[in-house]
């Protein structure tokens, strides 16, 4: 299989969302609708949609955007704790096979709004054991009959999903994606995710970090399909190098004088993952050929903490080195949204596709 290249849809109703400065629609299926069809038209082969309480059901969103398009994956981000996992095994293998094979799922185990929807679990070695016992269940359902299963955190007996998700040659479930940076994290992913996503760090960080993740592969006896490797990040194109830099750092004043003030909402304070990102301003304002670490000084998280910036050759060189690491999945995104999938889209996706 060859590279996958996702877009972003923050799935949110306030306007603003990392600088977006669109004002009306948000949360709307006309919009987000219309961010997904933008996504069809210019090359990306779907988008992760945003999750956190306070914010639209994703899985509903997943839902009406798989009905309103034709080959868009959504990639639906759930959490142990809000999802019990026949539940969702059965909610998505159902949707997976109305798409025809196109849902994507990333788990997710950082800290949100947990009381708001009744989860008790904060303490973070309890989610990623937790977190590993949901994937191991959610992959028993989707491919095996009369389950019975007695775990720390979940239990079922004589459990059958039916349909069965969508099979096609060798794919038989939907991919799995995980995200962490702790240890734990990363052994959750060595054992059961599919694809480990990765936020923007260096070359160098990130090939220390696969090389880790492959060894702890063999060290917890993987039983599944080698783990893949994804990577999520901003990304500022322009139609040169000079503009795109320019208009980085519009953004990036614009930040500065909003006095840190900003609607990205994480643990970023106690994630493992997010704390090597704002540790790379140390390092410098630009790392390897065009990371760029500044935003993370402004409130920036998140995947906006670092950005590639340049033209579209020169993102796609960046890029490619990610890919002679090992890395195969792409998350992208860039604000305006709207505006950006269709920019982004058109000047870097045809680069990524050319035979290297």
């Amino acid at each position: 299989m060859g590279a996958q290249f996702l877009w972003y849809i923050p799935n949110t109703v306030e306007p603003g969302h990392r600088g977006d400065d669109t004002v009306t629609g948000w949360g709307s299926v006309e919009f987000s609708t219309e961010l997904a069809l933008a996504a069809e038209r210019h090359g990306w082969g779907g988008a992760l949609l945003g999750t956190g309480w306070g914010r639209p059901d994703t899985f509903t969103v997943a839902a009406a955007l798989a009905a309103r398009t034709e080959r868009f994956k959504p990639l639906i981000a759930v959490r142990p704790g809000y999802w019990q996992p026949a539940h969702f095994a059965a909610a998505a293998a159902t949707l997976d096979q109305l798409s025809r094979g196109r849902v994507l799922v990333n788990i997710v185990s950082g800290v949100d709004n947990l009381a708001a929807y009744g989860d008790v679990h904060a303490d973070p070695a309890q989610r990623y054991a937790r977190t590993q016992e949901f994937l191991h269940l959610v992959r028993l359902l989707w491919t095996q009959e009369r389950v019975t299963f007695t775990g720390e955190h979940f239990q079922v007996g004589d459990s059958t999903v039916a349909p069965r998700p969508y099979a096609d040659g060798a794919r038989i479930h939907p991919t799995l994606y995980f995200g962490g940076a702790s240890e734990a994290a990363e052994r959750v992913s060595a054992a059961e995710a599919d694809v480990q996503l990765f936020w923007g760090e260096t070359l160098d960080g990130l090939a220390a970090r696969i090389a880790r993740l492959t060894a702890l592969s063999e060290e917890v006896e993987r039983r599944h399909a080698p783990l893949e490797f994804g990577l999520r990040i901003t990304t500022v194109v322009r139609d040169t190098t000079d503009e795109a830099w320019r208009a980085a750092e519009e953004k990036v004043a614009r930040m500065a004088g909003e006095a840190g003030r900003t609607n990205w909402v994480g643990n970023g304070n106690t994630a493992v993952g997010q704390r090597r990102l704002f540790e790379l301003a140390e390092r410098g304002e630009v790392l390897d050929t065009c990371l760029y670490t500044t935003p993370g000084r402004y409130g920036a998280g998140g995947a906006a903490t670092t950005w590639l910036v340049g033209s579209a050759q020169d993102v796609a060189e960046a890029l490619e080195a990610y890919r002679k690491l090992g890395i195969s999945h792409f998350i992208l995104s860039d604000t305006p949204y709207l505006q950006e999938i269709a920019r982004v889209g058109d000047q870097l996706l045809p680069l990524l596709r050319e035979p290297s």
